[in-house]
């Protein structure tokens, strides 16, 4: 089914998930993708936001079916559901994307059966950091018809795409000036509830 099927991913998400990885780099980071899919002609899922959740208990799921409530509630009124996760491991080097992700991708595409893993790449997050690279600092996973994670565009194929070709730009001026630091995921709003999870101030 995901081999049908593009992702776009738009600047703000990109940019929040990656600041999200950098505010905690020796912690395992995760967070949803938010969106709506489209079918004329080709199916394309349009991520729109992505929402910070732990730094902390990654597999806990009280506090991740707590999340995943809110963050329908709130999106479902703009048309819009959860149609992915995103992960970043806590080992530098480490590139695989681990068994606790691969669990919380099921649980997703159990509501939304085209849904998007991406997998945070450090190394190209540095590249960008030296001026090389233009693709998203992310790789793409999507469940195969038997039923495991597999990872996508590896090929050279673009299946996921930025939806604004300057992303990569701006994000490297976000980590210069250290914005991951303003970062709210949803661990923090559950110590202090005035954190606001949606981050609304953030690009302000």
């Amino acid at each position: 089914m995901g081999l049908e099927c593009r992702y776009e991913l738009s600047q703000s998400a990109y940019i929040k998930l990656v600041l999200h990885a950098l505010k905690h780099r020796s912690a395992a980071v995760n967070g949803l993708l938010v969106g709506h899919l489209t079918e004329d002609g080709a199916a394309v899922v349009h991520i729109a936001d992505s929402i910070p959740l732990s730094h902390s208990q990654i597999a806990l799921l009280p506090s991740l079916e707590l999340a995943l409530i809110q963050v329908e509630e709130h999106f479902s009124s703009k048309g819009m559901g959860i149609v992915g996760y995103y992960h970043a491991n806590e080992r530098y080097d480490d590139r695989e994307l681990g068994n606790a992700a691969k669990k919380i991708g099921d649980h997703v595409f159990r509501y939304f059966p085209r849904a998007a893993v991406l997998l945070l790449d450090d190394k190209k997050v540095e590249e960008l950091m030296e001026g090389k690279g233009r693709d998203p600092a992310l790789q793409l996973y999507t469940r195969d018809s038997s039923k495991s994670w597999r990872q996508v565009g590896s090929d050279g194929s673009s299946q996921l795409i930025l939806k604004e070709p300057s992303a990569n730009i701006v994000l490297v001026d976000y980590i210069a000036s250290q914005k991951w630091q303003e970062l709210v995921d949803f661990d923090d709003h559950l110590d202090d509830i005035s954190k606001d999870w949606l981050n609304p101030d953030l690009f302000n």
